[in-house]
């Protein structure tokens, strides 16, 4: 199985990027299966439903989200009725939506997709991630239940990050993580045949701060005072991600790469 992972999705500059190259992508790579994170697609905090279906309509198959999975209110219904769109496993047990499903793939195959979040260094406490996906895993083995499983992993800290992936090993077909939106240069494959990135990267414009115009960072960082909103930087987006292929029979990863596609980042994956 092809597949391809899309890190966050970050404002009007990401969301174009995925409209503009996404298709193009499916068809030149042969995908079989892309998921991407939208979870800063929307003024740079969360995914409203219009631009989920932007995203969807653009060649989505499946929506991740993360720890701004309901910024937009509209999220908390429209969740219910998309099911190509995953909230994180750990959100809330009240939370609407899943945070696992098993997605039909063309030829009869099945892939599970799923996403946690972190606990290090995030501001609100989440359930244990690790725990979360020991269920997930356990009822869908490679092999048996399905083809191919990935799983993101939205983390602040690069060691929780490696950890989950190691914890998932052998059991995942690959594990990527994202939040972080700086893309990190440890694509590899796992003991056990798990396809692995700490972090896959933003889809968003590279001329910023981790997506946002530069100036109230940067205002913050040396004053130590704010005096406005981040705003998501609009000029021309890196779509950053991972390729991996993956064997139909035992699930295990065979290839991975890290993509780069346009924008500031040197261009990857030819």
């Amino acid at each position: 199985m092809k597949i391809l992972f899309l890190g966050d999705v970050v404002g009007r500059s990401g969301r174009r990027a995925i409209s503009e190259g996404l298709a193009g992508l499916r068809a030149r790579l042969r995908l079989d299966f892309i998921v991407v994170n939208g979870e800063n697609a929307t003024a740079g905090a969360g995914l409203s439903a219009a631009h989920a279906k932007l995203l969807l309509e653009a060649g989505a198959d499946c929506i991740t989200l993360g720890d701004h999975a309901f910024d937009q209110r509209d999220m908390m219904q429209f969740i219910e009725a998309e099911p190509r769109i995953l909230r994180p496993l750990n959100y809330a047990k009240a939370a609407p939506g899943k945070g696992a499903r098993v997605f039909d793939v063309p030829g009869g195959r099945k892939i599970l997709v799923a996403q946690a979040l972190g606990q290090v260094f995030m501001k609100r406490p989440f359930d244990d991630p690790f725990s979360a996906l020991d269920n997930v895993l356990r009822a869908h083995p490679l092999g048996g239940m399905v083809n191919a499983s990935l799983v993101d992993v939205h983390c602040e800290a690069t060691s929780e990050k490696m950890a989950l992936g190691h914890f998932c090993a052998g059991r995942a077909s690959v594990v990527v993580g994202t939040h972080t939106h700086v893309p990190t240069a440890d694509a590899m494959i796992l003991s056990g045949g798990t396809a692995y990135q700490t972090d896959a990267g933003m889809c968003g414009d590279y001329n910023s701060v981790i997506g946002m115009e530069k100036e109230e960072p940067l205002r913050r960082f040396v004053t130590g005072m704010g005096k406005g909103r981040f705003t998501p930087a609009n000029g021309a987006a890196t779509l950053s991600g991972l390729y991996v292929e993956t064997d139909d029979r035992t699930g295990k990863a065979m290839r991975v790469d890290m993509l780069r596609q346009g924008g500031l980042l040197r261009e990857s994956l030819p």
